[in-house]
């Protein structure tokens, strides 16, 4: 039996160990019996973790969603290079990392945290001329990208562990970060391997939070299709919701509401305002996302258009 078509609003998904983040999202087209599913922010197949998906409606909030910062926990491998600056390449070079003092760590940790410039890994999904930056490195092309500024608010080391890799002495750092969007926590491992001279890489992400949402808030796949065997709804965060926990909201009046439903602009409420604001009805319905960094707000995206 087909499953119902879903409701509008966003779908909270802990994404399994080698899932791309395709795979989650067709996934979840067959569950929610819609084509219109997308996601805030993608994550390698080794990552697990939060995965924002839009559903039906809740794909246009996707676009304000993606810049939210984000948390993850990882497990940096100091002593070995790879491919990918992740466990799924191969390993370029073993300098090792028998004997690493703390306080080095400690020292090259404080100098990648704050307002950096990073260099993100050849393999991103960054466009150059068009074409992905990891098809471009895949088909063997020399890949070189720009750096660019991005914020590591928290970069904490939480366990140390010194082992053996491939008969190479490594330090295993287990971490927390929070980071602006577009960060690569991957390079964040490559270039602590290299402030310290070992190289490194990740063998381990988890995705913990993005902007107001968290793992523990979201849903496995089994879960979802479970629901769906049974017959119950997908457990889908409504768009008035969603709003509420993720913009400043802006209280409409009926009257308000009206006019931007049908395109019109109002007066702003705080004029030069840069960040998206949700405007909401008097009966708590998600009317617009709205622009008010001019003297007239107007609307960016409309999710309750006027019918007549």
């Amino acid at each position: 039996m087909s499953p119902s078509p879903a409701a509008d609003g966003i779908l909270l998904v802990d994404k399994p160990d080698g899932w791309t983040s395709h795979d989650v999202v067709g996934r979840t087209r067959r569950l929610a019996g819609t084509r219109r599913v997308g996601h805030a922010g993608t994550l390698d197949p080794m990552a697990t973790g939060l995965l924002v998906l839009g559903i039906n409606k809740g794909t246009k909030l996707l676009t304000f969603l993606v810049g939210c910062d984000k948390d993850y926990t990882a497990t940096i491998r100091l002593g070995q290079s790879t491919t990918t600056d992740d466990a799924e390449g191969e390993i370029t070079s073993a300098a090792g990392a028998s004997g690493l003092d703390p306080e080095r760590i400690s020292r090259a940790v404080e100098s990648l945290t704050g307002d950096i410039e990073q260099v993100p890994s050849t393999v991103s999904a960054i466009k150059i001329d068009g074409r992905r930056a990891y098809a471009r490195a895949r088909a063997g092309e020399d890949v070189t990208l720009a750096a660019r500024p991005v914020t590591v608010a928290r970069f904490a080391v939480l366990d140390r562990r010194d082992t053996v890799a491939d008969g190479v002495p490594v330090v295993d750092l287990d971490v927390a970060v929070t980071v602006s969007s577009g960060t690569y926590v991957r390079a964040l491992a490559r270039d602590l391997g290299a402030a310290l001279g070992t190289g490194g890489h990740l063998t381990r992400l988890r995705r913990t939070r993005v902007g107001h949402f968290e793992t523990g808030s979201a849903h496995t796949l089994d879960h979802l299709a479970d629901l769906v065997e049974r017959g119950e709804p997908l457990p889908i965060l409504s768009l008035d919701e969603v709003a509420r926990r993720s913009f400043t909201v802006r209280d409409l009046s009926a009257e308000e509401a009206r006019a931007l439903s049908f395109g019109a602009r109002i007066p702003a409420v705080e004029a030069g305002r840069s960040e998206p604001v949700a405007g909401i009805d008097p009966d708590g319905r998600l009317i617009a996302i709205l622009d008010e960094s001019q003297a007239r707000t107007r609307s960016r995206v409309v999710f309750a258009p006027a019918t007549s």
